[in-house]
């Protein structure tokens, strides 16, 4: 877990180190002590719930604002936490569940609990309408476009999709998964696992597989990002999984979300433009434009996930132009702003290593997030509250009102 140190979480809360004991003896706020150091720590979610209510106490109007700003915390969840720059699922790392796990196995333990849990077995080959309209209604779209042109079709032919017990939610998901995957690679929706149908749509090797797993895995939930916040909402409307995932790749498939990993592959294009990696990052500099895949506020020190999909790249394909170029335009932005790759510049220097389609990257995204969108449904289906955020209405007053003086 994450947790302050006493002077951090005095800090957070605006009070001295010795109010912040005297919580402790109250009872207002937990700490544990840490190792052999015996230094007591603070968990964060206690701390923000608490300086929370001290913000509602104060003024009941600012909190919803003050939480929708990446400020407090506004969803329990138990899907995924950054705790110490590492990103961690159910409690276990991402990185090492990339390294060793399918990502059959991590949707398990996202949506079971566990990385050996047997997911649902549904009958994916057929679905109630006919495949060749699919084809001909999406030809020419994006992938993640026909995706969500087809899901509407999809849920209205499933009416299991209504049952909202987690069981059925997790039946209804291993279709929309399969349906996905499917529609994404204009093949006819089959039993193989997500990775291997990739590697075969795609024409890939064989050896490919193990690295579409890792960039699927990683890719799969990051907190309460705008696309998961999209999909809980429409999950406590007790909306089917089908809607749910439907919100949730509308907010992907906007520029300041999953358009990163485009933006990223932009800038391999633009150092192969100039001849240099380093006169395409000054060039950029100048301009005042975003470095896209490089940075992440969630890993101020550098983004581990980008960094293993790097080291799997140089690892399996040493001798394509892409990881070279990939080295250079690193080296470059690390020189000259300090941030290292994330996990959007990682999955698009290995689609240009391994010779992907371009949509490889956000097509990878949107089906490794549904994983993640499920697994934040059946949550919120298990809250069973309606996710409303309170307005602060800033507008003109009512007119024709009269008020007392």
């Amino acid at each position: 877990m994450a947790y302050f140190t006493a002077a951090e979480a005095a800090a957070e809360l605006g009070i001295s180190v010795q109010t912040l004991y005297a919580y402790v003896s109250r009872g207002r706020l937990r700490s544990v002590v840490e190792g052999r150091s015996r230094a007591h720590r603070y968990l964060k979610e206690d701390v923000w719930a608490l300086k929370q209510k001290k913000i509602y106490r104060g003024d009941p109007a600012r909190v919803a604002e003050e939480a929708l700003h990446r400020g407090l915390p506004v969803l329990r969840s138990r899907v995924s936490v950054v705790d110490e720059g590492r990103l961690y699922y159910r409690g276990l790392d991402a990185v090492d569940l990339a390294a060793r796990h399918s990502f059959e196995e991590v949707v398990a333990l996202l949506w079971l609990g566990d990385p050996a849990a047997v997911l649902p077995e549904v009958a994916v080959d057929s679905f109630a309408f006919e495949w060749r309209h699919v084809e001909r209604t999406t030809r020419g779209l994006a992938p993640l476009q026909a995706c969500q042109l087809v899901l509407p079709l999809a849920g209205a032919n499933d009416l299991g999709a209504y049952d909202l017990r987690p069981h059925a939610v997790q039946r209804a998901a291993v279709k929309i998964l399969a349906l996905l995957v499917a529609v994404a690679t204009r093949r006819r929706p089959g039993g193989l696992g997500i990775a291997r149908r990739l590697q075969r749509a795609w024409s890939a090797g064989e050896d490919v597989i193990l690295l579409l797993e890792a960039a699927l895995i990683l890719y799969a939930d990051n907190g309460l990002s705008p696309s998961t916040f999209a999909a809980r909402c429409v999950a406590s409307a007790g909306s089917t999984p089908y809607e749910v995932v439907a919100a949730g790749l509308a907010a992907l498939q906007g520029s300041k979300h999953g358009g990163a990993s485009e933006r990223a592959e932009a800038l391999f294009q633009e150092a192969a433009a100039t001849g240099s990696a380093r006169r395409a990052v000054a060039s950029r500099l100048r301009r005042g434009d975003e470095m896209p895949g490089f940075g992440h506020s969630s890993y101020p020190n550098g983004d581990p996930r980008g960094k293993l999909l790097l080291e799997l790249a140089s690892r399996h394909v040493p001798r394509s132009p892409a990881v070279g170029a990939a080295k250079r335009i690193c080296e470059s932005v690390r020189e000259m702003t300090g941030l290292e790759a994330n996990v959007d510049f990682g999955v698009a220097t290995l689609c240009r290593a391994l010779e992907l389609p371009p949509a490889a990257p956000l097509t990878l995204l949107g089906l490794a997030r549904t994983a993640g969108w499920i697994a934040h449904a059946l949550e919120q289906y298990e809250e069973g509250r309606v996710i409303r955020p309170r307005e602060r209405y800033a507008g003109e007053p009512p007119r024709g009102v009269k008020r007392e003086t």
